[in-house]
């Protein structure tokens, strides 16, 4: 009989919303804690090792056959990974829009705030300031795409998706992906205050849920996760395209 865990976790835990839901509480609360503390040191090497993290774990806890039903497989559809990127991009630049007519430049536009992670030095040239965008971009559209998909609509989703259907798993993914980026922005740390924006933090979370919906979309068109990595990553290149050239 084939099973989704490997020998030693399949001891332990059932492949099911359960161990979905221990997956979720130890690695967003994590992540959520790290982040915050990060946006008030400026220092943000362990949210790279969480990203790691979460790429990993499925590999640590499934076989073969259970990382196979997470999507790690071949796409079958290859026309909507070119569609999921393009997606991606439409689906930031919306959030950019949104942010940009109801808050401009100031910190309650959740892309300017996270564009501080990025410590932009002033006055760069066109020039460097190419080579900054592309380091930025480089790493956006890798770590986070990889491990976030990989965790949210992979393993996480999959676990909830064995009682729940894929409909409400995807809403339970989406709501611990929404709520795990408060930390991102809607707590914000300015000029040594802590600060919880109440209206954008709510349009954020809602922005990142419908987003957190599409990227599964993608994943279930595709035939694959990496349909949610590519789209992930065209939202990504689009955010630090925006952060960099029009904030």
């Amino acid at each position: 009989m084939k099973t989704e865990l490997r020998p030693f976790w399949n001891r332990l835990f059932n492949f099911d919303w359960l161990f979905g839901l221990v997956l979720i509480l130890s690695i967003c609360t994590t992540r959520f804690i790290l982040t915050l503390n990060a946006n008030k040191t400026a220092n943000y090497s362990l949210i790279g090792m969480i990203m790691i993290i979460s790429a990993i774990i499925p590999f640590i806890f499934l076989t073969r056959y259970g990382r196979q039903q997470i999507g790690i497989v071949k796409p079958t559809r290859y026309r909507w990974i070119v569609y999921s990127f393009i997606i991606g991009v439409l689906i930031s630049t919306t959030i950019f829009a949104l942010g940009y007519i109801l808050y401009s430049n100031t910190y309650n536009n959740w892309y300017v705030y996270i564009g501080q992670s990025c410590s932009i030095p002033p006055g760069l040239s066109e020039q460097d300031k190419l080579v900054y965008f592309l380091i930025f971009a480089v790493n956006g559209m890798t770590f986070s795409p990889i491990g976030e998909e990989l965790f949210f609509r992979g393993i996480v989703h999959s676990s909830f998706a064995k009682n729940l259907g894929d409909t409400k798993a995807s809403m339970v993914d989406g709501s611990a992906f929404a709520l795990t980026h408060l930390a991102h922005f809607g707590i914000v740390y300015i000029s040594g205050v802590w600060e919880f924006l109440f209206i954008p933090s709510i349009l954020w979370v809602l922005a990142m849920f419908l987003t957190s919906i599409i990227f599964f979309q993608c994943r279930r068109r595709t035939g694959s996760i990496l349909g949610a990595i590519i789209c992930h990553a065209g939202f990504n290149l689009a955010m630090i395209y925006f952060i960099f050239y029009h904030l």
